[in-house]
């Protein structure tokens, strides 16, 4: 039984973005934003192109000033020109609006509008502010999504629902009526949109926070009160395991519930670091979920007092390693491919037993075991490994798996 199957998605409204759509019967997608500089072309460029090649589905780009909204046609034109055609986001704050107003080859270049409805202006100027991003978005036909955030919240409007709830008869914890205001924030905006001509088809919303239980909090009161395609996400989950891990935490609770579109995991890079990290951890949650399948899994046992010898160690590193580098070319020629379970075991106790349950899987000899390895296929035995190249004499059994079983049928029946 599949994943959706068990655990339905929440239903939303489906929204084209570029060649993607979000939301719907869509699966749900991974975004990534670039850190480089947008007015450097080049650069940009390049962290496009690696976000995408790593698996971003939709990548945003910073447009704060007149030099970035100028680099930004040229920065489409560039990935065009180098096969790249996925949707670029433009991030816009407090100048929004003029910036799409003064530079329309990059309202036409980008795919979707960010606007955070706590910084495009107070008062009436806010309204106007907004509206005009929105009529700039109608103009050109592109999407937007209204991203309210825990760090840029609505003063005017958590004045309001503070003193609102100030006056009740039974008084909320103030962090309540934080969490009301971020999903108030987003529905007023998205009513205003809609409002000036925005199709509900054309919006996605978000509310980021920076801890897990705001952030489960607000989603699941955001998802109740409407079908609007959702984005998710940590808005600062931090550095190294810490950000992984909180993001894991809460991106799986609202993913596990059914709730969310899109995601991207906003984990701060170590200096020098690539930053293709957070679509990785991105598609390990979605796969670990059983949402998605984006490289072939690899099982394999932590080891024990049975397992003195790091054999199986290094095998299960090389199988893994050997897997990253065939994707690309699997992805082509193998289609499905990436669904692949490999099974890597280190003795006798639950070697057998997992090898059987992966599409191929190999047990190692623990201490004190005979030196062979049998090797399963779909839940069968089908040879037994020894000498000293069991490493290259399994992989070569993979590639078999995966040609036999993923190949393309030719006419006429072949492969």
């Amino acid at each position: 039984m599949s994943y959706s199957a068990r655990h339905p998605r929440h239903e939303t409204h489906a929204v084209r973005v570029g060649n993607v759509t979000i939301g719907g019967a869509a699966p749900v997608r991974v975004q990534s934003m670039t850190n480089t500089d947008t007015a450097d072309v080049e650069a940009t460029v390049a962290q496009v192109m690696a976000l995408a090649e790593a698996g971003s589905e939709l990548v945003r780009i910073t447009v704060d000033r007149e030099e970035a909204a100028r680099a930004v046609p040229h920065i489409r034109e560039r990935l065009l020109a180098r096969g790249c055609e996925t949707p670029l986001i433009g991030d816009f704050h407090y100048i929004g609006h003029i910036l799409l107003r003064d530079h329309p080859a990059c309202a036409e270049a980008l795919d979707k509008y960010r606007i955070n409805p706590g910084n495009v202006g107070f008062g009436a100027k806010q309204d106007r502010n907004f509206a005009a991003i929105i009529e700039i978005a109608l103009k050109h036909e592109k999407p937007v999504r209204i991203g309210a955030n825990w760090g840029s919240m609505d003063r005017a409007l958590l004045s309001e629902l503070m003193e609102r709830n100030a006056q009740s008869g039974a008084p909320k914890d103030a962090r309540e009526v934080m969490h009301e205001t971020l999903v108030e924030s987003c529905l007023r905006s998205a009513a205003r949109a809609e409002e000036l001509g925005m199709p509900k088809e054309r919006i996605i919303l978000s509310a980021k926070v920076s801890e897990v239980q705001d952030l489960v909090a607000v989603y699941r009161r955001l998802a109740a009160r409407g079908r609007y395609a959702l984005h998710l996400g940590l808005t600062e989950a931090g550095m190294g395991d810490a950000g992984v891990i909180a993001s894991t935490a809460g991106l799986a609770i609202l993913l596990q519930e059914g709730i969310g579109d899109t995601i991207r995991v906003s984990i701060t890079p170590e200096p020098g670091s690539p930053r293709t990290r957070e679509v990785r951890v991105a598609q390990q949650v979605l796969q670990a979920l059983g949402l998605r399948a984006f490289a072939p899994d690899v099982i394999a046992c932590p080891g024990c007092g049975r397992t003195t010898s790091t054999r199986f160690q290094e095998l299960a590193r090389d199988i893994a390693q050997w897997l990253e580098r065939k994707m690309p070319e699997w992805r082509r020629e193998y289609p499905g491919a990436e669904a692949l379970q490999v099974a890597v075991m280190g003795c006798i106790v639950n070697g057998p037993g997992e090898s059987r349950h992966a599409d191929i899987g190999i047990s190692l000899p623990g201490t004190g075991e005979a030196p062979a390895a049998p090797v399963f296929m779909d839940g069968e035995k089908v040879a037994t490994l020894r000498g000293g190249d069991i490493a290259d004499q399994f992989r070569g059994m993979v590639e078999d798996y995966v040609r036999r079983r993923w190949g393309r049928r030719q006419p006429g029946g072949a492969r």
